[in-house]
């Protein structure tokens, strides 16, 4: 079957965070832009759903903070964990200069329907569902010119000065690019399950550590999103003790929702994330230019990848509406992004890091905080409460936090 061809001024691969927030920015500015996203819909569970203050301050300057959290969603004023029954808070955002003073947890597909909503009123946007971008076109120059696609109507060919690949991690155009990819590593991955939450349950500590046990407790509405970290690769050795034992695992980390322990019913309930840290060294090359995770695989340590993502969009919508609008982007425009964003990120990642190794890592050892000592980190950061306040600047905001600066054009109505 002939390949159907469309032809827009920036084509993104990929509806996640960063590309709908880029193809909704770019859109409001006047730009054509199509976005490509291989599902039907959004609804995928267990995604990042953790929205930081720098967020929601995106949305106060778009207008739209209010009706953003009309939305299902819960929110937290510090971050609190516990060690060996030794309850800590090592983050306070009551502090933060921003509107909102929180973390929001609202399920990823609600931010994004609520952002392909907000979209679909420009005259310039159209997202294209069930489209998974397979390949990338270029030109006899080796410029990048376009994606193919697989679509349930057959083959797709869209053309475009611009492409940006915002597909994930497992970015098929970032491995196409020929891009080097620098890897960070990481000492450990994350089991995801739900189990019911009950209108009387109490908010407990974010995370617990126990003697080699590490569990993180998510509020999801009617929902606890519960996730147990283990070291690298170690989901064998967990299976391979059965289910039973990580229900009794779990019974005894988190008593509280021990009679709930029975509602991971088969493996199928658990959910496997292999988390890696990586970047590539450059994000860009003529024609394309890769953001959010397809550019920088972030650690679930503290909950950024969502918010870095968007971070990004708003700086290439920042930097690429005006050249788009006039037909002329070049390579220096590209790399203005990577330079506009790849601080922030390093910083990140080398906190994340430095994270895994000096708290996570050692907090997976079998006798881990068994004597009830802290790392040294955390016995400061209890001894002197305004210590508090820098993660959660770091957390909540974020290194040199992005502003819309793009121009709004004309709404359908």
């Amino acid at each position: 079957m002939a390949a159907q061809t469309l032809i827009t001024q920036c084509c993104i691969a990929g509806g996640g965070p960063a590309g709908m927030m880029l193809g909704l920015l770019l859109a409001r500015a006047g730009v054509e832009v199509k976005v490509l996203e291989k599902h039907a819909d959004f609804l995928r569970d267990f995604r990042g759903d953790t929205l930081h203050p720098s967020t929601l301050e995106l949305m106060h300057e778009l207008g739209w903070l209010d009706e953003l959290l009309a939305l299902p969603h819960s929110e937290v004023q510090d971050l609190r964990f516990q060690f060996s029954g030794h309850d800590i808070t090592v983050g306070d955002f009551r502090h933060l200069p921003t509107h909102a003073r929180f973390l929001a947890f609202m399920p990823q597909w609600d931010l994004l329907d609520f952002l392909a909503r907000k979209a679909a009123v420009y005259p310039g946007f159209q997202l294209l569902r069930r489209t998974e971008v397979t390949d990338l076109v270029r030109d006899v120059d080796d410029q990048v010119v376009g994606v193919r696609a697989r679509t349930p109507e057959g083959p797709l060919e869209v053309r475009a000065p611009l492409v940006v690949a915002a597909d994930g991690r497992r970015s098929p155009l970032r491995e196409q690019s020929g891009l080097e990819v620098q890897t960070l590593g990481a000492p450990m991955d994350v089991l995801w399950f739900g189990v019911t939450r009950r209108p009387d349950d109490a908010d407990p500590p974010l995370g617990r550590f126990e003697r080699g046990e590490f569990f993180i407790i998510i509020n999801r509405g009617d929902r606890w999103q519960c996730g147990r970290v283990i070291p690298k690769g170690g989901i064998a050795a967990i299976q391979a003790r059965g289910l039973e034992a990580f229900r009794e695992d779990f019974a005894k980390r988190v008593p509280f929702l021990a009679g709930r322990a029975a509602e991971i019913r088969s493996w199928d309930d658990v959910k496997l994330l292999t988390v890696q840290v990586d970047r590539l060294r450059t994000w860009y090359r003529p024609g394309l230019l890769c953001i959010g995770d397809a550019a920088h695989a972030m650690s679930p340590v503290g909950g950024v990848g969502i918010n870095l993502a968007v971070q990004d969009a708003v700086a290439a919508a920042n930097l690429l509406a005006g050249p788009l609008l006039a037909r002329r982007v070049t390579t220096g425009d590209l790399r203005r992004v990577q330079q506009r964003r790849e601080l922030p990120t390093r910083l990140t990642q080398r906190a994340q890091v430095f994270i895994q190794h000096r708290v996570v890592a050692p907090g997976l050892r079998q006798h881990a905080f068994g004597d009830g000592r802290l790392p040294l980190s955390l016995q400061w950061v209890e001894r002197i409460p305004t210590l508090r306040r820098l993660p959660a600047r770091l957390v909540g905001l974020g290194i040199r936090p992005e502003h819309i600066h793009t121009p709004a054009a004309a709404p359908l109505h």
